[in-house]
């Protein structure tokens, strides 16, 4: 691994336990033979690197870099060839954390403008102890908030470089890494600057959906599609349910449904019966959407809003499932 953590200053980088002079440290742990040292990197990246719901801390980005390196370094799971797909799922979090849309100007403006009051912000919550960074929050008063959105700003910048450390693995010899591929693409290439890509990358996962073997990895790579405005209509008849709520969370069926449902609560139970049946833009029917394990996908009271919720939980763990599932059998050869 070409060694960048020395390229970053870690000391005013802070996780979510507090300050990052550590972080660099657990990714490297991953390629060594340390297995208490392995167990315990692999869980700081997960638990103290990625914020939740989607969102990022001041080391994410520097962290980010580290694993699009571990990615194609021979030392990373010789054994565990599971390893490179949770790597893959991470830069899939990090792609969710970056994607600020039409926002990223106005922080990078509101982070220029207070550039001095943040970098004072941040020296004093890395010096303090836990009680008063956790004072820090409470009080409120601080630019803490901008600083997350820096963050998420940094996250935004290292985008091009991540999507182009992924898109080899989209043409691996493994299903399940080109699905893990394929989900962090999903979400990195949501960034401005690949849109001109989003066209071919459109292409070759609805290739990749079509040839899937496995109702998880179809899940998987029909979320990444609907993630870049992709057609995801042709899986709103797949015979599995989770397939088919992953095709109906795209944003343009999200509309749909819940354009279908606000007619039909005025059009009789009859018409609520049909609900779900006719494919947007087409003429062809599909069965409406069926329960998933003890979820109702389709509510009685007809909910657009409740409905898609219940979608995107069924569907959640498909994004990075993959990845953390294969790797958690084979992790317990190392204890």
């Amino acid at each position: 691994m070409n060694d960048r953590s020395h390229e970053v200053d870690w000391s005013g980088l802070f996780h979510a336990s507090g300050p990052a002079g550590d972080t660099p440290l657990h990714p490297a742990a991953l390629l060594g033979d340390d297995a208490k040292a392995f167990v315990a990197g692999y869980s700081h990246l997960w638990s103290a690197t990625l914020r939740r719901q989607g969102k990022a801390w001041p080391a994410t980005a520097p962290t980010a870099l580290l694993v699009a390196e571990l990615l194609d370094n021979p030392l990373l799971g010789p054994d565990d060839p599971s390893l490179p797909d949770a790597m893959l799922a991470y830069l899939y979090e990090v792609g969710v954390a970056a994607d600020l849309g039409d926002r990223a100007a106005e922080i990078r403006a509101r982070v220029r403008d207070r550039a001095p009051e943040l970098r004072a912000w941040t020296a004093e919550y890395v010096s303090t102890d836990a009680d008063g960074r956790a004072r820090m929050w409470r009080d409120g008063t601080g630019p803490g908030e901008l600083v997350l959105d820096q963050a998420a700003l940094a996250c935004f910048d290292l985008v091009p470089v991540l999507l182009r450390r992924t898109l080899p693995h989209l043409a691996s010899e493994r299903a399940r890494r080109r699905t893990c591929a394929a989900a962090a693409v999903g979400s990195l290439a949501r960034h401005p600057a690949a849109s001109g890509q989003r066209p071919g990358l459109l292409d070759q996962l609805t290739s990749m959906a079509r040839a899937a073997d496995s109702p998880h990895d179809l899940a998987t790579i029909v979320i990444a599609i609907g993630h870049l405005d992709g057609d995801t209509r042709p899986w709103l008849a797949d015979a599995h349910a989770g397939v088919r709520a992953c095709a109906a969370l795209a944003t343009d069926l999200q509309t749909h449904v819940r354009e279908a449902v606000a007619s039909s609560a005025s059009a009789g139970p009859g018409h609520r019966r049909r609900l779900g049946r006719t494919v947007p833009g087409r003429g062809r029917r599909t069965p409406p959407l069926q329960p998933h394990g003890q979820r109702t996908l389709c509510p009685r009271r007809y909910d657009a809003d409740t409905a898609v919720t219940s979608a995107r939980s069924s569907a959640s763990a498909a994004r990075t499932n993959a990845a953390m599932s294969s790797w958690s059998g084979s992790s317990s050869q190392r204890r």
